[in-house]
């Protein structure tokens, strides 16, 4: 088992960067697939990014370009940087064990 805890969300204007971590309390390494999910009020949970072991990302169209998955397995770290937010950025954020443990979230808000 894994607890996995979400910080760095905020307030940001549109435009703006913020930069989520998800401090894990044991030893990533052997997870395959980290990941970010997010759920903005009225919709269902999206895929945001994952990242392998080996360091293979993968993106939602609507952040590629934007947004970038990091690992650090020597931290137990994962992290999302988000660049040039936009309103529809605005959700809870969850950093995913991917197929297992979920954190708790975090929110994001991006004011226009």
């Amino acid at each position: 088992q894994v607890q996995l805890v979400e910080s760095g969300g905020g307030v940001v204007p549109a435009g703006g960067s913020l930069r989520l971590s998800c401090a894990a309390s044991r030893s990533i390494f052997s997870i395959n697939s980290m990941g970010w999910f997010r759920q903005a009020p009225g919709k269902q949970r999206e895929l945001v990014a994952t990242i392998t072991s080996g360091g293979s990302t993968n993106y939602a169209d609507s952040v590629k370009g934007r947004f970038t998955i990091s690992r650090d397995n020597a931290k137990n770290t994962v992290y999302l940087q988000m660049n040039r937010l936009k309103p529809e950025d605005t959700a809870i954020y969850y950093c995913v064990a991917v197929g297992s443990f979920w954190g708790q979230g975090t929110q994001v808000t991006v004011s226009s």
